[in-house]
């Protein structure tokens, strides 16, 4: 098929593909029949494991390549995207210009763009922020859910291997399907069983709540001299990462206490609390829905700026808590921070939102 047969120049379509299905596949397919070439942005691409992103970048790209041949490969661009929680422009931004890096302009003229997406998917509010582009929508591939496919592989070994054996046919390419028979066992599979079976534990505590539960929780943003103050989380879920001191409010508490209190008890920061009063500098209410494994988490943070001094506060251990450093600002990424709190640092702190190149 020459240039001059496809209807656009470049289709685009942006997803999470946790991992990637058939539905997936049919989108991409019908963009291949109608683009010279497909752009595949793929989202949350340096987020940490968890229930909700188990499978890295570079483990998606691999998926999605096994699914094409070597000629509908050649016109894939698989691209990441680095999640902007908090702030729509910069997501847009980003988008915007990795499409314009790689689309580029075809024979001298402007090339033409496309969004490409499933009908009653995400592609409906994707449209609204890029009004530029032309859309086409694909007929959604019914019963197939991402979220059903995660929980099916982490629930049990048992459970993994039923549907890795029978129901995952019907969900999943053979590529995929092979490589998550190969992911199963290994030690992210079973830290991710792991994490599932302690949210299953969390679900069944609230089961006879008349209403599903709404969290609210604190954290502190505490910088001084360019280093931010982290703790390392020594269990389930997010064992291993890094996080901002902080937990749930007390029933009786007001949230800025709340997040006093955790300073002082998790990480035993030694400045008076007076000082740190002195130092806020700013507060937020953080509160996208998928935030956390817990179910819907609001997080109210609490931004300190403490006076630049050549000695960085002392941290005092806490005998069975999570261990408390000062993290260089330069050496933050965000698959190392817990859930969302790479994006709230950002929030406060304006870093920069490009990770990896293109």
């Amino acid at each position: 098929m020459s240039d001059t047969d496809h209807d656009f120049d470049c289709l685009v379509f942006i997803g999470r593909f946790q991992p990637p299905h058939l539905g997936h596949l049919a989108v991409i397919n019908e963009a291949l029949r109608h683009a010279r070439q497909v752009i595949v942005l793929v989202g949350s691409a340096w987020q940490a494991r968890s229930l909700r992103n188990p499978w890295r970048f570079d483990e998606r790209q691999e998926l999605l390549r096994s699914c094409f041949d070597e000629e509908e490969n050649a016109r894939l661009e698989i691209v990441p995207l680095l999640d902007a929680l908090y702030n729509d422009d910069v997501w847009v931004r980003d988008v915007q210009r990795k499409v314009r890096q790689i689309a580029g302009h075809h024979h001298a003229r402007l090339p033409r763009i496309g969004l490409i997406g499933a009908s009653r998917g995400q592609s409906s509010y994707y449209l609204s922020l890029f009004p530029q582009w032309e859309s086409v929508s694909v007929p959604l591939v019914d019963g197939i859910s991402a979220s059903q496919i995660r929980e099916r592989l982490f629930r049990s070994p048992s459970s993994t291997e039923d549907y890795l054996s029978t129901g995952a046919t019907h969900d999943l390419p053979p590529g995929v399907c092979e490589a998550l028979r190969r992911f199963a066992g290994s030690d992210a599979h079973q830290q991710l069983m792991e994490e599932q079976k302690l949210l299953e534990q969390y679900r069944q505590a609230w089961v006879n709540a008349p209403y599903p539960p709404i969290f609210v929780t604190v954290n502190a943003v505490v910088v001084q001299s360019g280093h931010v103050l982290l703790v390392r989380r020594t269990a389930a879920p997010g064992k291993g990462l890094l996080a901002l001191p902080g937990g749930f409010i007390n029933p009786h508490e007001r949230l800025l206490d709340a997040c006093l209190r955790e300073l002082r008890e998790r990480v035993r920061l030694k400045v008076p609390e007076p000082v740190l009063k002195g130092s806020l500098r700013g507060q937020r209410l953080f509160d996208e829905p998928h935030r956390s494994w817990r179910g819907r988490t609001l997080a109210e943070a609490f931004y300190f700026a403490l006076r630049p001094d050549q000695q960085l506060p002392q941290l005092k251990p806490v005998k069975g808590g999570d261990h408390a450093r000062w993290v260089p600002l330069a050496e933050l990424e965000p698959d190392s921070l817990f859930e969302d709190h790479f994006f709230i640092i950002q929030n406060f702190l304006g870093l920069p939102a490009d990770f990896g190149g293109i």
